[in-house]
């Protein structure tokens, strides 16, 4: 029996606990079921009580007070210990039908998810042996990072990273479109959806003249005038992005958190990426229902 599910991740307060209560929100209101796993030992309030709470396993507060530990390591220290006893999660989780749709809340520490080890090693747990859930990454981004352009860039540099990682199929999204729809043209936001390298170029704030305007460059970034002007920073900036641009793995796509057409659309994403629709057997309607039907049309 197959098993389906999404990994919500992202940077902090890049929205991932309001995606997952607006995705189980769309889920009931079309009438789906799903299953609610919160793997953030520090989260408190919850729009909807998990079924699933790491916190009754390990919270990241007394974690930090017992091992003299700050919020990162404390946060590494919890999931070494759900590794270790990963009984708490697979065991629930053995219960849950290919109907369901298992929405799994991450922390926003973007070490987990870009160099430490860690979450790999969960998502092979996941998606391999008895589980065998499908699964799918869901990467959000805080939309108004596209009003500093590098800034964009560095966050899409690290959804790649995640990408390259966890090697499953991945959903990248930018969230709270609703703060920055009257501060960028559509023209620009289409090209932020792409992941424009040339974006950078285009960008004022970075572009760098010469006293005499000419725009000429010296050839040494190490030079004082090029590091004392940002000029060393700018083309840092424009190789991270045509990195980006060169591997061609990152694109966007929209969120609006109180639109339901647009958390429609992301979940009809997630579905494609994890085949869930496939997976689907047709049902037979129910035996009453036609019964009644059939008595009404008799009567009229």
């Amino acid at each position: 029996m197959s098993k389906f599910g999404t990994l919500v991740m992202g940077p902090a307060g890049a929205g991932k606990s309001t995606f997952c209560t607006a995705m189980i929100q769309h889920l009931q209101n079309n009438k789906r079921p799903c299953y609610y796993v919160n793997l953030d030992p520090a989260a408190e309030d919850f729009a909807y009580e998990p079924d699933i709470d790491i916190k009754e396993l390990i919270n990241l507060e007394d974690v930090m007070e017992e091992m003299s530990l700050g919020p990162n390591g404390g946060l590494i220290y919890c999931f070494e210990y759900l590794l270790d006893n990963l009984d708490f999660l697979t065991d629930p989780l053995q219960e849950v039908t290919e109907d369901y749709l298992i929405i799994f809340d991450m922390p926003g520490q973007i070490e987990l998810y870009t160099h430490v080890p860690i979450l790999p090693r969960l998502v092979q747990t996941l998606t391999r042996g008895s589980l065998n859930i499908s699964m799918c990454a869901a990467y959000l981004l805080e939309s108004t990072f596209v009003l500093d352009r590098p800034k964009f860039f560095a966050g899409t540099l690290s959804a790649m990273s995640a990408m390259l990682m966890l090697e499953m199929p991945h959903v990248n999204i930018l969230s709270k479109m609703d703060l920055v729809k009257d501060s960028v043209a559509k023209r620009d936001l289409k090209r932020f959806v792409q992941a424009d390298a040339n974006l950078l170029d285009d960008d004022d704030a970075y572009t760098v003249r010469n006293a005499d305007g000419a725009g000429k460059r010296d050839a040494n970034p190490a030079a004082t005038e090029n590091i004392m002007a940002g000029e060393s920073f700018n083309r840092l900036n424009k190789a991270v992005a045509q990195l980006i641009d060169e591997f061609s793995m990152v694109s966007f796509l929209k969120l609006n958190a109180q639109d339901e057409d647009s958390v429609g659309s992301i979940v009809s994403y997630i579905d494609d990426a994890i085949q869930y629709h496939e997976a689907q057997e047709p049902k037979e309607p129910k035996d009453d229902f036609d019964t009644e039907v059939i008595e009404s049309a008799m009567d009229r």
